[in-house]
């Protein structure tokens, strides 16, 4: 793995920086992708940078909540970039909060606007298992395979590599920058769920080989639940949409 990357004298570190290219790609990307939609492409990069802000501070606040001690010898650390120090369901929770308050405000239209951030979404799995490749996250189950990697004493599954190939194949498929600039009717909502719908299959079939899962009820993955649940509620309402 390759967490730092040591440029001269200026040591960066390697997952932050490859999600913050990934981020930025994706918003380029998702501008490209507001004119099919008929979204703002200003108001729709406005949307994304103030979801991540929100997020950001959520995370750093329920963090901050949860772990009161980490901040009392050095309240100073509450504005750290230490990613460490942030809970990401509150970061999640923060991030819709901010996106939907700014959407409605600015009367943006859910389903376009979600269609629209098919290439963001898309740009920020790819980025985020690249990350995880960086720093050895989500790591693999051990394997005998000749493409298994060395990480953490074990040759392993790339389940890093898998999510990034998986993500990148997903977004070619249901986007694409050439696509007309113009949607059929009626068809608002459909490829965002489409997204969701085949991100949350991979994600229940490649879970399988990870090796850092969380377990409930001794051995039953916690991820490919709810993988399984969010595909069930994307494809019942594809099918909603087409009655």
């Amino acid at each position: 793995m390759f967490p730092i990357i040591q440029i001269g004298p200026v040591a960066l570190q390697a997952p932050g920086l490859l999600l913050l290219i990934s981020l930025w790609i994706g918003i380029t990307l998702a501008e490209k992708s507001a004119k099919k939609n008929k979204i703002s492409a200003e108001m729709l990069s406005n949307l994304i940078l103030i979801a991540l802000i929100a997020g950001i501070i959520g995370a750093r606040i329920v963090y901050a909540a949860r772990f009161p001690s980490a901040f009392l010898s050095s309240p100073l650390s509450l504005f750290s970039l230490n990613p460490g120090l942030l809970d990401i369901s509150g970061g999640v929770v923060a991030t819709i909060i901010g996106a939907f308050i700014y959407g409605q405000r600015k009367k943006m239209p859910l389903w376009n606007t979600l269609d629209a951030l098919v290439p963001f979404f898309g740009m920020l799995a790819i980025g985020l298992a690249t990350a995880n490749l960086a720093s050895g996250n989500a790591f693999g189950m051990e394997t005998e395979l000749p493409w298994g990697i060395e990480l953490w004493g074990a040759k392993r599954h790339p389940t890093q590599i898998y999510t990034m190939l998986a993500s990148l194949v997903t977004l070619n498929l249901l986007w694409s920058p050439r696509q007309d600039a113009k949607s059929p009717k009626g068809t608002a909502g459909k490829g965002f769920l489409s997204f969701i719908a085949v991100t949350a299959g991979y994600t229940l079939f490649l879970e399988a080989f990870r090796g850092d899962s969380a377990l409930i009820f001794g051995s039953i993955r916690l991820v490919q639940v709810i993988a399984l649940i969010v595909m069930a509620i994307a494809f019942w309402l594809l099918d909603r949409q087409d009655k």
